[in-house]
């Protein structure tokens, strides 16, 4: 069924960029990264349940900003939050439980979502119960605009642009670093983690292109001195997505998504690390020993976030041609995610009158190029490494 818009004239409306969830960890460091790098003009408001929260976090930032109280358990005021906005970034999660009725008010209301899900069950569910009703309102929803997954998708896209057009194209992703976590993220891995059995829908790409995971086990990487292993996020799911839905990543486009690691050791470790987290993540009294011991709100402290950093590297093969490309930057989890769906908000609402009309799409399908060069002028590094052949 389609919604029905309910919302005014996106040149109506009283907030240019609402950040829900302003009062969490990951929340608060959206809003000032907007309040200090967004243009004087743009009208920003903060949102979450909480007035006395609020207001300290205003009271904290260089610019007036707009104050509203709104929960996911308050559809009213959901709805309004929505309607009154032309973009809505939420941090609320974990997003399999919390996200929805959020997504479903900026559907209605015809405003563009943008989110930091990395949860493949809750972008499954949207896909199924929103797109069409997304397209029909005209609202972009546009989930994993942080850590999880820009770096792998527009570092993929980036990859693709170095490679001789017209051709198959192969690329694997490899990553590395090091970061700490915040009581939201690990309520979303947990929320992963319980649901990893859900699959997002197949990407089907149009003009009998044919667009593929590659599979590849465990192995060593001579180039990069690692043996790298097959990491189990939603980034790969998202890059595959992005060549589905875009026309330049070649007639075959395939892509490994993979975690670097110095030592076999510390492979075996990773390997026993994840199986627990599924595992704790599946029953309920452990799992709820891990939400007590990083609590909602919680997160690491500025010290450990400026210590923290991560990098990518994409090898990419075309026409007889290899090339290694590299994403990297700072606190991968919230000073550099904060970045990037700040950034995302505003390309989404400069560039808005460029990008699709509606739907639920990927950052590199909705807005490839243009956040690509946001993402570069404010500090985040894509290159081609200089050993590329």
């Amino acid at each position: 069924m389609v919604a029905a818009v309910t919302g005014e004239p996106r040149d109506k409306r009283a907030w240019d960029i609402v950040v829900f969830g302003a009062t969490g960890f990951a929340g608060r460091l959206v809003a000032e990264y907007l309040d200090r790098v967004a243009p004087t003009d743009v009208r920003l408001a903060i949102a979450g349940r909480s007035q006395e929260r609020l207001a300290a976090v205003a009271a904290g930032l260089r610019r007036p900003v707009g104050v509203i109280v709104a929960g996911v358990d308050e559809p009213q005021a959901l709805a309004a939050m929505a309607a009154a906005t032309r973009v809505l970034v939420t941090t609320v999660g974990p997003y399999a439980r919390l996200g929805e009725p959020v997504v479903a008010a900026c559907v209605a209301a015809g405003t563009d979502y943008l989110d930091l899900t990395g949860e493949p069950g809750f972008v499954a569910r949207t896909i199924a119960r929103h797109d069409e009703a997304a397209r029909a309102s005209g609202a972009l929803v546009i989930h994993c605009c942080g850590f999880d997954s820009i770096p792998t998708d527009l570092g993929v896209l980036f990859t693709v642009q170095q490679l001789p057009a017209g051709g198959p194209i192969e690329i694997d992703g490899y990553f590395e670093g090091n970061a700490g976590f915040s009581g939201g993220t690990v309520a979303s891995a947990l929320g992963a983690f319980a649901e990893a059995r859900v699959r997002m829908p197949r990407p089907i790409a149009t003009g009998g292109r044919t667009i593929k995971r590659a599979r590849r086990g465990l192995h060593w990487q001579p180039a990069l001195r690692r043996w790298a292993l097959p990491l189990p996020t939603i980034d790969p799911l998202i890059a595959l997505r992005s060549a589905a839905a875009r026309g330049d990543y070649g007639p075959a486009f395939r892509y490994g998504h993979y975690l670097c690691l110095r030592s076999l050791p510390a492979v075996a470790g990773a390997v026993v690390g994840f199986g627990a987290l599924a595992l704790m993540a599946r029953m309920g009294p452990t799992r709820a020993w891990i939400e007590r011991k990083f609590p909602s709100g919680s997160g690491p402290d500025e010290a450990k976030r400026k210590a923290s950093w991560f990098r990518f590297v994409f090898r990419g093969r075309a026409g007889g041609v290899e090339i290694t490309t590299e994403v990297a930057g700072g606190d991968p989890g919230y000073d550099e995610t904060a970045r990037m769906i700040g950034e995302s908000a505003l390309c989404v609402l400069v560039d808005r009158a460029h990008l699709p009309v509606g739907g639920v799409c990927t950052t590199a399908a909705a807005l490839g190029e243009r956040l690509l060069a946001r993402l570069q002028a404010a500090g985040m590094s894509f290159r081609v490494l200089p050993d590329a052949g």
